[in-house]
Order: structure tokens, then C-alpha cells, then sequence
């Protein structure tokens, strides 16, 4: 019997539509009710820009003027929805419980392969820029998951560590520190113990660096899912909601509008505040025809309207014989090799063609052994790096 329900998987989903049910108990003109949002903002849209942020000279909503026609087709990815797919949904560790990630924040071992300790980071860091943007390794320690990054020397999260840290309060203490801390590095402050957040007084010097330093967009992405493991989810919600605005109103990020679509609303667990907030973005997104996240559009099939295709239709690429014939001989590589999300998969892709592949290949310790093994995707096919 135990053979039996070990050798059983969960189906995984295929398409676009199967990972995203942000859309999937709402219609067109219903608001969900206060009480169903735990995002700490109460109104669904939030006071107008004009009042949070005072209007610029000559600052206008960016327009795209290029027609329909000359646009190029856009589609979601398949493979960021099933990573935030998986996210959003529990999974159970099956990795011992050693609490390195709640030890590390209260200061009894350090991060490796740096050796340098939590309390060193929090106070000696905070407003070095360039540490805080060419190191590569703390991340990983500072906003732990339950999933592999690219640092192998980092511990994955478990749930009773997750249960201890939550009720620890220096460790809780110490994390919101460390969030503040790359607030500031974002140009962004943290205003309150309940997540609301707003620009720093250095905002366009640094929203300058954000948005030409596309490879902290994959950071602020773990650091989201990272508040949510960790008791925050809440706090996600304000973050999110201001990139939001600088990106697609006041258009101070708009290398960032893709990543906090596709990534950064769909790490939000509860589907009534991505409604609210993906509204907001469809209310300033241009051209407003090449929307890309919802509502779904209806259309009329034998039996009456059921939802059509969406955004993309696209389905996950079979595996091979092969593949499928090295996946059963290897199952989950130990510590000495590296499992990796498929959103860190897909992003390495992205960073080596963005050019930035040198500055990933420049990684101490285990990101250099990464790069010797190359990574592996979710069809065990290696990455080089």
C-alpha cells in the first residue's frame, strides 16, 4: 500500500488556464466584500495617484502609439504561471528539519559560503548598494523558500521550521529588518508594521538602477513569496500595488510592467486581491487591447458559455522517451548537485541572453558549481549557465 500511494503524482496542470484561478469565482461587475481581502489595502483601489503622489510637470500616463497591427503578439508564460501555480499551493517537505534558516536569523550560524552572520548584514549593509547588488549569495539566506534557488549552500524551508520561526520573535524581528533593507536598496520605505509601503526620498536615483537591473526583478520575486511563507502575506499586497503604479501610471518602471504581471501579482494567494489589483493594472495598461490577464473571455460552445482559451492556450512540451527514461533513473539530486524551480530555469535562459549571464558565472562557491553542472528543468534537461 505505501508502495502504491509513493509511486502516485498529482496531475500536473497543462495550460495557462489550469494555473491561474484568479478569475475563476468572479464576474465582470462584482466587487468581492472587504472582509475576503487579507491584503491590508480595504479600498480596491486605493486613494487616487494624484493625492499619493504629486503630479509632475509634463508627467503623463504612458501611451503606446503604434497600432494594433504593427504590435507584436504577446502570450503569457506557461511556465511562470505553473511556478507561482506551485507556490500558492502547499507542499509538504520531505527534507529533515534542521532549522539552519530560523538559526541563521537569530545570529547562531552564518550564511554560507560568505560566513557572514545575519546581525553583520542588517547593520553594516544597509545603504551599500554595490554589496547589496554584485554579492549573489545572501538572498537565498535572507528569504529562505520552500524550494531550491541557485545558492545550494541555502536550506530549504519546512513547515515546522516555518511553525518555530513564525513564533520566534527575534527571528520575526530580525526578517522584517531585512525586508526594510531591500526597500531601501529598491528605493522603496516601509511605513508601518502592517506593510504599507511608499517612495524613499532617494526613489529616482534608485528606480533608475531597478529599472535597468533586471536581475532583481527575480529577487524581489522570492523576497514575495518569502513574506508569504513566512507569516507576511499581507504585506505582499502594498509592494505590489506600487509597482503597479510606478511601472504603468507614472512610468518610472517600465522594464518592470512584464515581471509584475506575470510574476509578482500571481505570488498572492488569495485570488480576490489579485482581481483588484490586476483591475487597477487593466485600467492603465496600453494598449488596452493587449491586456493579458483577465478576465477571461466567454464564448458560446453547444452546451451554453463556458470560458474560452484566454490569454494563451499554451501547453506544457511533452517529455521525450528519453527524458522520461532519465527522470525515473534520477530521481532528486542530494546536496552535492542543485535542484532548481522551473522559474529559475527559465530566468537563467533570460539572464545568459540578456547578456547577463557573466555576472551570474561571477557567483562564489555554489554558484560556480552550478555553472560547471549546468541546472536541470522540471524535464531534467540541463542548463548551462
Amino acid at each position: 500500500m505505501g508502495n502504491l500511494l509513493g509511486g502516485w503524482r498529482f496531475k500536473e496542470p497543462s495550460t495557462v488556464e489550469e494555473c491561474d484561478s484568479t478569475w475563476g469565482s468572479d464576474s465582470e461587475s462584482d466587487e468581492p466584500p472587504a472582509a475576503e481581502d487579507d491584503s491590508g489595502i480595504f479600498d480596491p483601489l486605493g486613494p487616487p495617484e494624484s493625492e499619493r503622489f504629486p503630479a509632475e510637470p509634463g508627467a503623463t500616463s504612458p501611451q503606446l502609439t503604434d497600432s494594433p497591427e504593427s504590435l507584436p503578439k504577446m502570450k503569457r508564460s506557461f511556465y511562470a504561471a505553473r511556478d507561482l501555480y506551485k507556490y500558492r499551493r502547499y507542499k509538504r517537505s520531505r527534507q529533515p528539519c534542521e532549522y539552519r534558516n530560523l538559526r541563521f536569523y537569530l545570529n547562531k550560524i552564518p550564511l554560507v559560503p560568505d560566513g557572514i552572520y545575519i546581525e553583520e548584514i542588517l547593520t553594516q549593509w544597509r545603504g551599500d548598494y554595490d554589496k547589496l547588488e554584485h554579492n549573489h549569495t545572501y538572498i537565498q539566506w535572507l528569504f529562505p523558500l520552500r524550494e531550491q534557488g541557485l545558492n545550494f549552500y541555502a536550506y530549504e524551508l519546512t513547515q515546522d521550521e516555518i511553525k518555530e520561526f513564525q513564533s520566534t520573535r527575534e527571528a520575526k524581528k530580525r526578517f522584517l529588518a531585512a525586508y526594510s533593507l531591500m526597500l531601501d536598496f529598491y528605493g522603496i520605505k516601509l511605513l508601518d508594521k502592517t506593510g504599507n509601503v511608499a517612495r524613499a526620498p532617494n526613489w529616482q536615483e534608485r528606480f533608475q538602477h531597478l529599472n535597468e537591473s533586471q536581475h532583481n526583478y527575480l529577487r524581489i520575486t522570492r523576497i514575495l513569496k518569502s513574506l508569504g511563507e513566512l507569516g507576511y502575506e499581507s504585506f505582499k499586497a502594498p509592494l505590489v500595488r506600487l509597482f503597479l503604479e510606478e511601472s504603468l501610471y507614472h512610468n518610472t518602471l517600465p522594464n518592470m510592467t512584464h515581471s509584475v504581471l506575470e510574476y509578482y501579482v500571481y505570488t498572492i494567494r488569495l485570488p480576490a486581491t489579485r482581481r483588484r489589483l490586476l483591475r487597477y493594472a487593466r485600467q492603465h495598461y496600453r494598449p488596452a487591447h493587449a491586456f493579458l490577464w483577465g478576465p477571461p473571455s466567454k464564448r458560446r460552445t453547444g452546451g451554453g458559455f463556458s470560458t474560452g482559451a484566454g490569454s494563451s492556450g499554451i501547453r506544457a512540451p511533452a517529455p521525450t522517451p528519453e527524458q522520461q527514461r532519465r527522470e525515473e533513473r534520477s530521481t532528486a539530486f542530494t546536496r552535492g548537485g542543485i535542484i532548481v524551480s522551473s522559474y529559475d530555469a527559465m530566468m537563467c535562459q533570460d539572464l545568459v541572453g540578456a547578456g547577463l549571464g557573466s555576472s551570474v558565472n561571477r557567483l562564489d562557491g555554489a554558484l560556480m558549481f552550478g555553472s560547471a553542472r549546468g541546472l536541470r528543468n522540471e524535464y531534467n534537461e540541463v542548463i548551462s549557465l
